[in-house]
């Protein structure tokens, strides 16, 4: 039996059949746009770094978001968010439902005011900086980064979203946004450095930061002598070489014994 909006649940379609649907969907619009790029989960979780986990673990704590966060998990696990383009304070994606609909969701860009914290915080911590180009996140730097008043993490009142499906309205999230939000921390599990570009700030300010903070502290630093000085003896010792000057072939050689 079905029934129709708003007065029940639509007929029942297997989940097989939906991810099959998604396929035939996701072929037709790679013909007309080939730079189209879908979330595809390999195993049984969205996320497996810290990137994505930390970002699917901020939103699904909102309680404004806690109606479909289970939904919006098993269509993105299922490959059913077809496209997904990520842009500075915006992200737009296509999710195949019943129909295949368009959603867009707007995250307000970060404050200068807030970034400057950020960064003269993370600043700190120099010698945790470089793992973030590589997509390392230093356990180190999570109180800074996910700091509730002014982290990098956007707060609920700063998502916005709108989707062409008849479910969502209002300030209500339907299943399709809460699938793409997911979607985010799968596709920053392969590049971080999208979260920046998400909140409209540039990382490589983190690490310019970084590295005047260490000139600066060498330079005051300057003349002092160095307390972890290693002896050449004991460099010998630790990586089991011979500092002993090396015989040329004459020495090595035996001597004669004279007559």
């Amino acid at each position: 039996m079905s029934y129709g909006y708003g007065f029940g649940w639509g007929e029942y379609i297997p989940v097989a059949k939906k991810r099959a649907d998604a396929q035939k969907k996701l072929a037709q619009l790679r013909k007309k746009n080939p730079n189209i790029a879908p979330v595809v989960i390999e195993g049984n979780r969205i996320t497996t770094t810290w990137w994505g986990r930390a970002w699917c673990d901020n939103f699904a704590h909102y309680a404004d978001f806690q109606n479909r966060i289970q939904r919006g998990s098993a269509y993105c696990k299922n490959g059913f968010v077809l496209d997904l383009q990520i842009a500075e304070g915006e992200v737009s994606a296509q999710v195949q439902g019943s129909s295949l609909y368009k959603l867009t969701i707007n995250i307000n860009k970060l404050s200068e005011k807030t970034w400057r914290k950020i960064v003269n915080a993370s600043a700190k911590r120099v010698e945790n900086i470089a793992a973030l180009t590589e997509g390392k996140f230093p356990q180190e730097l999570s109180d800074i980064f996910m700091r509730q008043a002014d982290g990098l993490f956007p707060a609920p009142k700063e998502i916005k979203f709108t989707c062409s499906c008849p479910d969502q309205y209002g300030t209500h999230m339907c299943k399709h946004v809460a699938a793409a939000l997911y979607g985010i921390g799968n596709r920053l599990d392969s590049d971080p450095l999208l979260f920046f570009k998400l909140r409209g700030v540039d990382p490589s300010e983190l690490i310019k930061k970084s590295i005047e903070e260490k000139m600066q502290n060498m330079l005051a630093n300057t003349g002092k002598k160095s307390k972890r000085v290693i002896a050449d003896g004991d460099v010998g010792r630790i990586f089991g070489i011979n500092n002993a000057a090396p015989q040329t072939e004459a020495a090595k050689a035996p001597r004669r014994r004279r007559r």
